[in-house]
C-alpha cells in the first residue's frame, strides 16, 4: 500500500496547476445518462474517483474516450472526455459498485427520468457522518416517483415524472444534483426552494441547459427547471477545484512562500480566502489564478464555522485544523455539516498539535513546531490536512492509507515537490 513521506521545514514557491473539480466533474458524467447523444467535459481530473464513476457508468452502458496528453511536470493534466449512453443496458446499480463510493448513487436521477425506473444500491463511501438518502427520496417521490427500499436497494419507478414543487428541508449539494437531473426530463415545472448554492450547482445547471434543458436560478437557494422531451449533447468545462485551491493556500499559509494557483478562481471560495488573508498570508486574484503569499511572519488564529455555500466549506475544515495548529493562540473550528468529521485530530495530535474536542467545535491551541511522526489517513480531506501539517513539521512524517489522497487530488506530490517540498510517494 502506498505511502507519502515529507520533510517539513521547506517554503513553498513557484505555480500548482489547479486541477478540474472532483465534485464538478462527478455530476456531469453522470448527466450523460440523460441523453443518447454524446457529452463531451473538458478539465476532467484523473482521479481515483473518476475512474470508479467511468466502471459505474459503463455498467449502464456508457461508453466513453479519453483525448488528453500529459504535459510538463508543473502544468495540469487535464483531460477531455466524452460519454456517450446511446442505449442504457441496465438500470441497476449494484451495490459492489455504489458502495466505493457515494456520488453514484446519483445515477437514481437520471435513470428514473429518461428510463422510468432505476434499482440503486444505497450507498458507501467515507466514513465521516451518516449522510441518509432521505431528501433523495422525498424528492422523486415530490416528483411522481413510486420508492421502495428492499434489501439494501432503492427501487424507484414512474412512466413519467412529474414537474413540483419541493422545499429541502435541509441544504444539500447531492439532492439538488439529483433534482435538477430528474426535473429537466420531468413533465411540467419544477420549483426547488431551499437548494445547495454550491459552485458544483451551477456547473451543473450550465451543462443541463448546454444539453437543452430549462433551469433557472442555480447559485440562489430556489431553481426552477421547466421539464423538455428531450435533451442532446453538449461539450462543457468542469471549473477549477475550489477545494483543491484552498488547500494549497494553506499550505502556503502553513509553510510561507509565494506561489500562483495557476486557473483558480478566487469567487469560487471567496470566503475561505477572506479566512487565510486573517491568518496573515496575502491573497491576490489575477488574470491567471491566486497568488498565495506568506512571508514567514507568525499564523494569527480565527475561530472558523462550516457553512453551506458561500460560507466556510465543510471540505476545507480539516486542512484549516492543521494550518491553526501552528497559530501563535487559541482558535475554534465549528463543524456543522457532518457530524464524526473530526477524525483527523487524533493523528494530528501525534506530531504535537494540541486539540480539544467539545461536541462539534474543536479548540486548537497552536504550538510553536511540530513534529514529523508516522500517520494515518481516515477520510479524503483529513488525509490532506496531515499533508499540510507534515509540510511544516520537523523532520519525516509518513502518511498512511494514501489512497483516500488519491480520491481527490490530482499529482499532489508532484505539485508540491514542483514548488520546493521535500514529499514522495513510497509504493508497496
Amino acid at each position: 500500500m502506498d505511502r507519502i513521506r515529507i520533510v517539513g521545514g521547506n517554503k513553498l514557491t513557484g505555480s500548482i496547476p489547479i486541477s478540474g473539480a472532483k465534485n464538478a466533474a462527478l455530476p456531469l458524467m453522470i448527466a450523460s445518462l440523460l441523453t443518447e447523444e454524446t457529452l463531451t467535459l473538458d478539465n476532467v481530473p484523473h482521479l481515483a474517483d473518476v475512474e470508479q464513476l467511468i466502471r459505474i457508468l459503463g455498467n449502464h452502458g456508457v461508453d466513453y474516450s479519453v483525448n488528453g496528453r500529459r504535459e510538463e511536470q508543473n502544468t495540469a493534466y487535464a483531460r477531455t472526455i466524452h460519454f456517450t449512453a446511446h442505449d442504457i443496458v441496465d438500470t441497476m446499480a449494484p451495490y459492489e459498485l455504489v458502495s466505493k463510493m457515494r456520488a453514484s448513487f446519483w445515477v437514481i436521477g437520471p435513470l428514473l427520468a429518461r428510463m422510468g425506473e432505476a434499482k440503486v444500491s444505497l450507498p458507501g463511501g467515507c466514513a465521516i457522518g451518516t449522510r441518509p438518502v432521505d431528501l433523495f427520496i422525498d424528492g422523486l417521490q415530490a416528483l411522481g416517483a413510486a420508492i421502495d427500499v428492499e434489501n439494501g436497494y432503492v427501487l424507484a419507478k414512474a412512466k413519467r415524472l412529474r414537474g413540483n414543487r419541493y422545499v429541502f428541508p435541509k441544504v444539500s449539494v447531492g439532492a439538488t444534483h439529483v433534482m435538477m437531473m430528474a426535473a429537466s426530463l420531468a413533465e411540467g415545472e419544477t420549483v426547488l426552494e431551499n437548494a445547495a448554492r454550491e459552485p458544483e450547482v451551477v456547473n451543473l445547471a450550465e451543462c443541463l441547459n448546454a444539453m437543452g434543458a430549462k433551469v433557472y436560478g442555480a447559485g440562489s437557494s430556489t431553481i426552477t427547471i421547466e421539464g423538455v422531451d428531450r435533451l442532446h449533447g453538449a461539450r462543457v468545462t468542469v471549473i477549477p477545484d475550489r477545494i483543491e485551491t484552498g488547500t494549497y493556500a494553506m499550505a502556503i499559509a502553513m509553510t510561507g512562500g509565494d506561489v500562483m494557483l495557476e486557473g483558480a478562481r478566487a469567487d469560487l471560495l471567496q470566503s475561505a480566502l477572506d479566512v487565510i488573508a486573517q491568518t496573515g498570508a496575502e491573497i491576490t486574484p489575477t488574470n491567471s489564478g491566486i497568488r498565495v503569499m506568506r512571508n514567514g511572519a507568525g499564523i494569527t488564529p480565527v475561530d472558523v464555522t462550516t457553512e453551506p455555500f458561500p460560507g466556510f466549506p465543510t471540505d476545507l475544515q480539516a486542512q484549516f485544523m492543521g494550518l491553526m495548529t501552528m497559530a501563535k493562540g487559541r482558535s475554534r473550528i465549528t463543524e456543522t455539516i457532518f457530524e464524526n468529521r473530526f477524525m483527523h485530530v487524533q493523528e494530528l495530535a501525534r506530531l504535537g498539535a494540541h486539540i480539544n474536542l467539545a461536541g462539534q467545535t474543536a479548540i486548537v491551541e497552536g504550538v510553536t513546531k511540530l513534529k514529523g511522526a508516522p500517520v494515518m489517513a481516515t477520510d479524503l480531506r483529513a488525509s490532506v490536512s496531515l499533508v499540510i501539517a507534515g509540510l511544516a513539521a520537523e523532520g519525516e512524517t509518513i502518511v498512511n492509507r494514501v489512497y483516500h489522497l488519491d480520491r481527490g487530488f490530482e499529482r499532489l506530490e508532484q505539485k508540491l515537490s514542483g514548488c520546493g517540498a521535500t514529499i514522495e510517494r513510497i509504493s508497496g
